[in-house]
C-alpha cells in the first residue's frame, strides 16, 4: 500500500551509490552473471554456445555486437505471440515503441519489470543528490507529462513509448509519492488523448496549486519551452477559468472535464493575483518563479539536441537553475545526473554499474579498422565511444548508436558527456530520422517529380531552429523546371514520409514547423563539392553532405543564395 510506502532516504541511496561505484568493475561481472543466469535459457543465449558460462570474456568470444536488425525477427516473434523463451529466460509482457526509425516504422524494444526497476533505480539516484543540493519540502512538481495510448501487438502485448509504459506502472507512482515529485495534474490530463487539452490543463493544475509547486518537469527541454510559449498566448483565459471556476468550454475530453471539475472552484482572489503578476512582466522574464513562488528549479533532459532551447528556458526561469536529467534511452538506462548544480552544457552521466552490462567502442581511428570494445572500467578520460548495452530485458551486446566522451570518474566508474546519435540526421525535439529516413523521404517525393519526367539531381537537409517551432529544410536541386503545384506537392510528400513517432506526433500539435523545401539552382551541388576540393577533399572520396550542421556557413551560404523557390508542406 502506498500510505504504509517507507519514507525516502536519501542518504542511504547515496551511500548505496559509492560503495557500487567504488568497485564497478566487480559490480560489472556480477550483473552480467545475473544476466545470462536468469537468461540461459533463451534461444538467442542457447544458440551462441556459451554452455551456461557467465564470465565477461566468454561473453565477449561467443556473442556478436549486435543492432537493431539483427534482433528484430525476434522481437518480431515475441510481440506476435511467442512466449517461448527466446531472448529472455521470463516471457516479455511489454513492448517498447522507439521514435528511431529508418524503415518508416517504430522499433519494437522489450520492455519487462526488471527494466523497469532499472528506471526507479536511475530515478530514485539522481533525486537523492538532487536533493542534497537544493532540498524539496511536501509539495507537489508541476509535470508537463503526457502519456499516448498503449496499444496491443498482434500477440496481444502491451506496447507503448517507453515513457508510456513507465507512467502506467504502479511503481512510477510509488516512486514519484517517495521522492516528492507527486504530480500536480491528476492522471486523467497526464493520459488524455489530446495534447492541448492536457497542456492547458497542466498549466491551470500549476497555477492552482501554485503555493505547493517545488519544481517543474517535463521530459524534454523544448517541450518546457513549448508549455511557456503557449502560457503567453492563454494566460488571461486561465485567469478567467479560476476566476468563474469553470473550464473553457473548448476542453471537451469528458475525463479531463470531470478531473478538473473537482479542483476548479471559484477563486477571483487568485485569478487577479495571477492577472496583475503576468502584467508586471518584461516580455515573460523569470515567469516560471513569478507563478511558483516556492519552485526551487526546473528539470529536464537540457543535452544533446535539447541545447538550442536553453536560452529560452533560461529566459522563462529567471534565477531558478536547471537540471538535467538522466542518461538513457528507450533500450534503457545508462546513467544518472549525480552533479546536479552543474549547467546543462557542462552535465555529466556517471554510469550505475548495475543496471546493464556496459561496453565501449573506441571511436578514434585505428588502422585495424573497427576497434574492439573494451569493459566500463578501461575507458580513458577525453576519449569519444560509441555505447554497447547488454540489458535486463533480452538485449545483448546491443549497439546504442550513440557517442560519447568521458570526462572523468566517481570513484571508478565513468561520468560521460552525451556527444551526438552516430547515426542521426534530423532532430528537433522527440524526432530522430536518419540519413536513410531522409533517403526514403526523397525518393517517394521523387515519384511525384517523375509523373513530370523529372528528377531529382541532388539533395541535402538542415534543421531550422531561428524561429519556434524549428523545421526541416530540404534542399533539392531537379534536372527541369517543375511547376508550383508539383513541387508543393512534394513538399507535403516529404513531410508525410518521415514517419519516426516521434516526428509525427510533434508535428500533429506543431511542435515541428511545417517541412520547407528549397529548389536550388542547377550547379548548386557542384559548387559545394568544388567548396570541399578546395578545402583538400578527394574527388573520389567526395559524399554530398546529407546534413549541413548550422557552424558549416560556407555550404549553407552557398545553398541559400541559391535558392530559387521555397514551398512550405501542408500536410499536417
Amino acid at each position: 500500500m502506498l500510505e504504509k510506502m517507507e519514507a525516502f532516504d536519501g542518504e542511504k541511496v547515496i551511500e548505496q551509490f559509492e560503495e557500487m561505484t567504488r568497485d564497478a568493475e566487480r559490480v560489472q561481472r556480477e550483473t552480467l552473471k545475473k544476466i545470462l543466469e536468469e537468461n540461459g535459457s533463451a534461444e538467442y543465449l542457447q544458440n551462441l554456445g556459451l554452455n551456461g558460462r557467465t564470465d565477461p570474456q566468454s561473453f565477449k568470444d561467443c556473442v556478436p555486437l549486435v543492432n537493431h536488425d539483427d534482433l528484430e525477427s525476434y522481437i518480431q516473434r515475441i510481440a506476435d505471440g511467442d512466449s517461448s523463451p527466446i531472448l529472455t529466460g521470463k516471457p516479455i509482457k511489454t513492448i517498447s515503441l522507439s521514435s528511431g526509425t529508418t524503415k518508416g516504422r517504430p522499433k519494437l524494444i522489450p520492455f519487462n519489470d526488471e527494466l523497469l526497476e532499472t528506471t526507479m533505480q536511475i530515478y530514485r539516484t539522481s533525486f537523492a543528490f538532487r536533493n542534497k543540493e537544493v532540498p524539496l519540502g511536501n509539495g507537489k512538481a508541476l509535470q508537463f507529462i503526457y502519456s499516448s495510448k498503449q496499444i496491443k501487438t498482434n500477440g496481444g502485448l502491451a506496447a507503448g513509448t517507453a515513457t508510456t509504459n513507465v507512467y502506467r506502472s504502479a511503481q512510477f507512482k510509488s516512486t514519484m509519492q517517495a521522492i516528492q515529485s507527486q504530480c500536480c495534474s491528476p492522471d486523467e490530463v497526464i493520459f488524455g488523448p489530446d495534447f492541448h487539452q492536457s497542456l492547458y490543463c497542466h498549466l491551470l493544475c500549476g497555477l492552482i496549486f501554485r503555493d505547493e509547486v517545488e519544481s517543474v518537469f517535463s521530459t524534454f527541454a523544448h517541450s518546457l519551452v513549448h508549455s511557456f510559449r503557449t502560457f503567453e498566448e492563454v494566460w488571461e483565459e486561465l485567469c478567467s477559468n479560476i476566476r468563474d471556476g469553470v473550464l473553457s468550454s473548448w476542453v471537451t475530453v469528458p475525463s479531463i472535464r470531470a478531473a478538473m471539475s473537482k479542483l476548479l472552484k471559484p477563486n477571483p482572489e487568485l485569478a487577479d493575483l495571477i492577472y496583475k503578476k503576468c502584467e508586471g512582466l518584461s516580455n515573460w522574464y523569470g515567469v516560471i518563479p513569478e507563478l511558483f513562488p516556492n519552485a526551487k528549479y526546473i528539470y529536464g533532459i537540457m543535452t544533446g539536441s535539447m541545447e538550442p532551447y536553453l536560452k529560452k528556458l533560461r529566459h522563462y526561469a529567471g534565477h531558478l537553475p536547471l537540471m538535467s536529467a538522466d542518461y538513457g534511452s528507450s533500450e534503457g538506462w545508462v546513467g544518472a545526473n549525480v552533479k546536479p548544480m552543474l549547467p546543462p552544457e557542462m552535465v555529466t552521466f556517471a554510469v550505475l554499474p548495475n543496471v546493464g552490462y556496459f561496453e565501449f567502442i573506441p571511436l578514434k581511428e585505428s588502422a585495424q579498422g573497427l576497434n574492439k570494445p573494451i569493459g566500463l572500467t578501461e575507458v580513458k578520460i577525453g576519449e569519444v565511444y560509441e555505447i554497447i548495452v547488454t540489458n535486463v530485458a533480452g538485449l545483448y551486446r546491443y549497439r546504442l548508436g550513440d557517442a560519447v566522451k568521458v570526462m572523468g570518474f566517481h570513484n571508478s566508474t565513468p561520468e560521460l558527456k552525451f556527444i551526438c546519435r552516430r547515426n542521426l540526421l534530423l532532430s528537433i525535439n522527440i524526432d530522430k530520422n536518419t540519413e536513410k529516413d531522409l533517403q526514403l523521404a526523397v525518393e517517394a517525393a521523387g515519384n511525384v517529380l517523375a509523373a513530370e519526367k523529372l528528377e531529382v539531381v541532388d539533395f541535402t537537409s538542415y534543421v531550422d531552429v531561428s524561429r519556434e517551432p524549428g523545421h526541416y529544410v530540404i534542399f533539392w536541386e531537379i534536372s527541369g523546371e517543375a511547376k508550383g503545384e508539383v513541387l508543393r506537392e512534394c513538399s507535403n510528400c516529404l513531410d508525410r514520409a518521415f514517419l519516426d513517432a516521434g516526428y509525427v506526433s510533434s508535428r500533429k500539435v506543431n511542435t515541428i514547423g511545417a517541412l520547407e523545401l528549397r529548389v536550388v539552382r542547377k550547379g548548386t551541388f557542384h559548387k559545394i563539392m568544388d567548396h570541399h576540393l578546395s578545402l583538400g577533399a578527394a574527388v573520389s572520396q567526395y559524399k554530398t553532405p546529407r546534413y549541413v550542421i548550422p557552424t558549416n556557413t560556407a555550404v549553407l551560404q552557398i545553398l541559400c543564395s541559391n535558392v530559387v523557390n521555397s514551398y512550405f508542406s501542408t500536410a499536417y
